[in-house]
């Protein structure tokens, strides 16, 4: 939606214990000192942990900006199709959460992307099927850009709001059954709903900010680094490094003639899309608090 190895070769050099000549037998003889070097001191944990991220942050930006291009080429791919990577995230997911939850939260997934397929299609945008990503969720690649920050605007608030109207489903089942299965995979989809929602690119909430004002992507990016810190996952950390680039990208050029004509905005437009964007985060929110289901650790 919105692209040597080197090793090294260990030496051994003997001891200081052992180096020179052996003592001589004898009872006048006398074995050398052995040399007992001072403990290295050990590394500070946050140079530690600041290596590490650092490292780990290399290898996201690589593959952050070879994302769009993957995605693009297995949109050409037959056998990326939307049935066969379906399958494959199904499979993925069980290893997590089994079969069962894997294939709802799949179907949940494929509802919110419906979404955003129907609204692409009311506003003459071509778009590639939908694709699954197996821990990243799924992905409708647009091969046109929308005509003005609205269309964009609309776009992204279609899927959390088909997403949210198919988390229903669960929801009735959990009422007519009682089976918690049904409260946790509603609670989930809600759940997945609402992070789509912050106001930060690429995720639906940033591109419902185009049409509101730019000026919320910073606030979104400092959320969402927040919950980097507090809750670590690669996830969040890539979402955090792609949306700034794409931030950086669009602030730097807000002031073109082509950003200017693309983010006018009609009035009527802008009240839409932030009545429908408050709805949605509390709504959402209300349905997470009304499906949560609390678990005690065992002991």
């Amino acid at each position: 939606m919105r692209d040597c190895h080197t090793g090294s070769v260990e030496s051994h050099s003997p001891t200081p214990a052992t180096v020179g000549p052996q003592p001589a037998d004898g009872p006048q003889s006398h074995y050398p000192e052995t040399y007992s070097p001072e403990p290295a001191r050990p590394k500070s944990p946050w140079k530690r942990i600041a290596g590490a991220a650092a490292a780990v942050g290399l290898l996201i930006l690589n593959f952050g900006a070879k994302l769009k291009f993957v995605l693009l080429a297995l949109t050409k791919v037959k056998l990326f199709t939307t049935s066969a990577s379906a399958l494959v995230s199904v499979a993925a997911y069980a290893l997590i959460w089994g079969w069962s939850f894997a294939v709802g939260f799949v179907a949940l997934l494929f509802v919110h992307e419906l979404g955003h397929v129907f609204q692409l299609r009311r506003e003459g945008i071509k778009s590639s099927p939908v694709m699954f990503i197996p821990f990243l969720g799924a992905v409708v690649a647009m091969k046109e850009l929308p005509k003005d920050a609205g269309a964009e605007a609309r776009v992204g608030l279609a899927g959390p709001i088909l997403g949210s109207l198919g988390c229903l489903i669960p929801v009735a089942l959990w009422l007519a059954t009682g089976n918690v299965f049904f409260q946790a995979l509603a609670y989930t989809g809600f759940l997945i709903n609402l992070f789509n929602l912050l106001p930060v690119l690429p995720l639906d909430g940033g591109r419902a900010m185009a049409a509101l004002t730019p000026w919320m992507w910073g606030v979104g990016w400092a959320l969402l680094i927040g919950m980097v810190f507090v809750f670590p996952n690669p996830i969040l950390l890539l979402v955090v490094l792609v949306g700034g680039f794409e931030t950086y990208r669009r602030w730097k050029e807000r002031k073109s003639p082509e950003s200017k004509r693309y983010n006018e905005v009609t009035p009527r437009t802008r009240a839409l899309v932030a009545l429908s964007y408050v709805g949605l985060v509390v709504v959402l929110g209300l349905a997470m608090t009304a499906t949560y289901l609390p678990r005690s650790l065992p002991t």
